[in-house]
C-alpha cells in the first residue's frame, strides 16, 4: 500500500463511533491528497456496525486488535495506535482520534510545513485543540488558585498543580504529527511505560534534545476540529457520568451542525 511518494501515514483508533467515525474518514477523504498519505483503522473490538463500516473502504487498511487483560480506556487506546505504527513506513506519522475533524485541503501541510525548516523537530501538534477567551484564561487561573488554597488547608483533590504548567504539556494524539526515524531511534511508542498516548514518546524527544512544536490553538483549529472525548460520550458503559453525556452531546450536536454532519453522512461517494 505504502509508496515511495507516501509521506505520512495517518492513523485512526475507532471504538464504537459509526457515524462519527464516518464523519472523520469521509472528510479525510475529501480534502487529503491520498497521493501523499495512508490511512490505518485500528479497531478496538467494537463488534458492531463501525467494524463492518471500516472493513467496507478500499483506501484504509484495518486492523482488529483485541483486548489485553490489563486494558484501560487510555490504553486501549495507545495500545492500538502502537500496532498500526508498526507497520508504518513513511517518513512521517500522524495520530488523530475518530472524532477528529479536517476542514480544508490544505490541512496537512500546517503540520508538515514545521519539518522543512528544523532538523531538530521530532513533533508538531497541539495540546488543547480549543480556544479560550483572556476572560476564560483568566477564569481557569483563579479557579485552580482558589483550588490550591482549599489543597493546602483541607486537602481538597479537585486541585491539579499541572494544569497551568506549560512544562507538563505534550502532543496529544488527537492530533500529533511525529518523525517516524526518531521514534524509532529512540525505541519509543505511543503506550510507553503504560501511560497516556504519546506523553512518555514526548518527553523522551525532548530528553534527547529534539524539539517538539505546539501550533496554536487558534491557527490549528482553522483547519482540525476535535469533538472531544466522543467516544466516552456515546458509550456510557466506559463511566462517563450523566451529566457529561448530556453537556457532551449538546456540544458535540452544535458543532456538527457547524460541519453539516448530516450532508457528509449522506455523501456515502467518499467511501469509494
Amino acid at each position: 500500500m505504502t509508496t515511495d511518494k507516501k509521506q505520512v501515514t495517518i492513523l485512526v483508533p475507532n471504538y464504537k463511533t459509526l457515524e462519527i467515525t464516518k464523519i472523520c474518514l469521509r472528510l479525510l477523504r475529501k480534502f487529503t491528497d491520498f497521493n501523499q498519505v495512508e490511512v490505518i483503522a485500528i479497531d478496538n473490538n467494537s463488534q458492531d456496525a463501525s467494524v463492518e463500516y471500516l472493513r467496507s473502504l478500499p483506501w484504509v487498511k484495518l486492523i482488529e486488535r483485541q483486548p489485553a487483560p490489563d486494558d484501560t480506556v487510555p490504553l486501549s487506546h495507545s495500545r492500538a495506535l502502537d500496532m498500526a505504527l508498526g507497520e508504518v513506513n513513511t517518513p512521517y506519522v500522524l495520530s488523530i482520534h475518530s472524532d477528529t475533524f479536517v476542514k480544508r485541503a490544505d490541512w496537512l501541510q500546517i503540520l508538515l510545513e514545521p519539518f522543512n525548516d528544523d532538523p531538530k523537530l521530532a513533533g508538531v501538534g497541539s495540546w488543547k485543540l480549543e480556544s479560550k477567551t483572556t476572560l476564560q484564561r483568566w477564569g481557569i487561573q483563579f479557579e485552580q488558585s482558589w483550588k490550591k488554597a482549599l489543597n493546602k488547608w483541607f486537602g481538597y483533590r479537585g486541585y491539579n498543580p499541572n494544569r497551568l504548567d506549560e512544562s507538563k504539556y505534550y502532543l496529544r494524539s488527537h492530533c500529533a504529527m511525529y518523525r517516524t526515524d526518531i521514534i524509532r531511534a529512540l525505541d519509543t511508542c505511543f503506550s510507553d511505560e503504560n501511560q497516556t498516548a504519546g506523553m512518555v514518546m514526548h518527553r523522551k524527544m525532548v530528553a534527547a534534545g529534539y524539539e517538539m512544536r505546539f501550533l496554536d490553538s487558534v491557527q490549528l483549529g482553522q483547519y482540525v476540529d476535535h469533538l472531544n472525548h466522543a467516544t466516552l460520550i456515546f458509550n456510557p458503559q466506559l463511566g462517563t457520568s450523566e451529566k457529561n453525556m448530556r453537556e457532551g452531546a449538546k456540544r458535540i450536536n452544535a458543532k456538527l451542525r457547524g460541519i453539516d454532519g448530516e450532508s457528509i453522512l449522506a455523501d456515502s461517494s467518499l467511501d469509494q
